[in-house]
């Protein structure tokens, strides 16, 4: 049977298809590979209900979950190709070259693309289709079965050369492989600018330090989060499934648009030599679900973002100034939309390049991200950014406001429970229900818990640090045994209480009260 050696050869022209990209990439930007601009083009193509179903269910996995399907699919079409090239050679190749093509149209249209990004699709297709070729060429009969021939006699007579394509496919495979590796340790080098520019960094002394940590604001109760959130637990939700490694030497920031009297364009260590501000924020992702994971506070360093607008003679909607948003663009393409007047309503809005007391993580933004407290991050939080251009919310739709979004989104008060966890089995007695609370720029004022449908009890909340930051807060339950149901809810300082009517994410953050179920035995 020919078939199963056919279908090999598919699979080795698609591997010797993906090594050479990876190759011709390490020389143009990593960026135009196949399977990161197919997967770019996927994700600006998935409804925003299905990205919020992979973000809740896979979290910062779900590009890795995206890249394995891509993977599993061009598997399964290799499999096929090679099938078809068996009885037509030429047809299979010229569909190797269909896939090339969806490849390299797909990197062209990515937001950032440029015209050279088609090369590493195209070189990749071109050198399958040759390989695809030659071992599909390699399984032709050696003598051909004569017409009279049985089912029997005529495999026997229809046999191939195995020999002659077991040393081409292992040779393809081992050039295919070779390259990879090539392109591999050519990206590597290319991006050791971008290492070593952070390695050198050194994050001078802010001249407005934040206020120290309350003592108390961070209770020490086991399995409650703590007030400031680790770098490496911090979550990451984007849309880039190739985490861009930015030089800072390199790095421009442009500043430009409509009431900009004097455009602006800065270098890294033109932030560096400014005014740094260190302020304690808690950003949130409006994926996060009712108790989700994607919020997180972190002690961020940078330049107060309306003192550089100002300077470049922008002033706010309300004082008459033309434009009434900021996009924000990054390395990746992607474009955030920011009210201008909550940029400069007196917030802490930072152009940020440091977070807790270390350069930003390549992961969070590296080398200079945006951070607004009081909006989800997909109006406020642009990472790896470089450019900055004042218009206005008609003018112009953000990458999320186009695909379902709403144009603002104040982060909602809301509130989590994190010990006990779910289905959790304590035993009788005093019980420490634990969690953190939030609405930024607002502050919490008091935070309340209820059994089984109860009255509410109120917690005790932990030190304020700030208005842009968590809160955490513990109330000490006196449990009896069975089977309950704990909820909670937050009140902010505006007196408003979080709403029991539950929603979800789109298209401006989830409500309702979080519940966890226990069973006291």
């Amino acid at each position: 049977m020919r078939a199963p050696f056919a279908a090999l050869s598919g699979l080795i022209a698609g591997f010797t298809a993906l090594c050479v990209a990876g190759l011709v990439a390490a020389a143009v930007r990593p960026e135009a590979g196949p399977v990161t601009a197919v997967g770019g083009a996927v994700i600006d193509r998935t409804p925003a209900a299905v990205k919020d179903f992979a973000v809740r269910n896979f979290g910062s996995d779900d590009k890795l979950v995206l890249q394995f399907g891509i993977l599993v699919v061009l598997a399964l079409f290799a499999m096929a190709v090679g099938i078809l090239a068996l009885r037509h050679r030429w047809t299979g190749a010229a569909a190797v070259l269909v896939f090339g093509v969806v490849g390299a149209v797909s990197a062209a249209g990515r937001p950032e693309g440029r015209p050279g990004d088609v090369l590493p699709s195209v070189a990749g297709a071109l050198v399958a289709a040759g390989v695809l070729c030659l071992l599909t060429g390699r399984l032709a009969p050696v003598h051909p079965p004569s017409p009279a021939a049985g089912e029997t006699e005529a495999e026997e007579q229809g046999a191939f050369d195995r020999r002659g394509f077991v040393v081409a496919a292992t040779s393809a495979a081992a050039a295919s492989a070779g390259a990879g590796l090539l392109g591999r340790r050519l990206q590597a080098s290319r991006l050791a600018g971008a290492f070593a520019s952070r390695g050198d960094i050194v994050l001078p002394a802010p001249a407005s330090p934040a206020p120290a940590t309350p003592r108390g604001a961070g209770p020490d109760i086991r399995g409650l989060s703590s007030f400031t959130t680790p770098n490496k637990d911090f979550y990451r939700v984007d849309t880039a499934l190739v985490v861009p490694r930015v030089d800072a030497d390199r790095w421009r920031l442009r500043i430009h648009g409509r009431g900009v009297a004097r455009p602006v364009t800065l270098t890294f260590q033109d932030l560096l030599g400014r005014e740094l501000v260190e302020r304690d924020i808690t950003l949130t992702c409006v994926s996060n679900q009712v108790g989700g994971p994607y919020v997180g506070n972190a002690r961020w360093i940078g330049v107060r973002l309306a003192d550089l607008l100002r300077e470049a003679g922008v002033e706010p909607p309300s004082r008459g100034d033309p434009a009434d948003q900021i996009v924000s663009r990054s390395v990746d393409g992607m474009t955030i939309g920011t009210p201008v007047e909550d940029v400069m309503d007196g917030r802490d809005a930072l152009l940020a390049v440091g977070m807790n007391g270390e350069p930003l993580p390549f992961d969070h933004g590296f080398p200079v991200r945006m951070v607004v407290p009081g909006l989800y991050g997909y109006v406020s939080a642009c990472k790896w950014i470089q450019e900055i251009e004042l218009t206005t919310f008609d003018a112009y739709d953000a990458y999320w406001v186009g695909r379902d979004w709403s144009r603002e989104a104040p982060v909602k008060t809301q509130s989590r429970i994190d010990t006990p966890r779910p289905f959790a089995a304590p035993r009788p007695g005093t019980v420490q229900v634990a969690g953190v609370a939030w609405a930024q720029h607002r502050g919490i004022a008091r935070v309340e818990v209820r059994v089984d449908g109860g009255e509410w009890h109120t917690a005790r909340l932990a030190a304020e640090a700030g208005r842009d930051t968590w809160r955490q807060w513990v109330w000490d339950w006196p449990a009896t045994t069975g089977h309950h149901t704990l909820d909670v809810r937050a009140t902010d300082r505006t007196g408003a209480t979080q709403t029991d009517k539950r929603v979800g994410t789109v298209p401006d953050g989830a409500t309702g009260w979080h519940s966890v179920v226990v069973d006291v035995t």
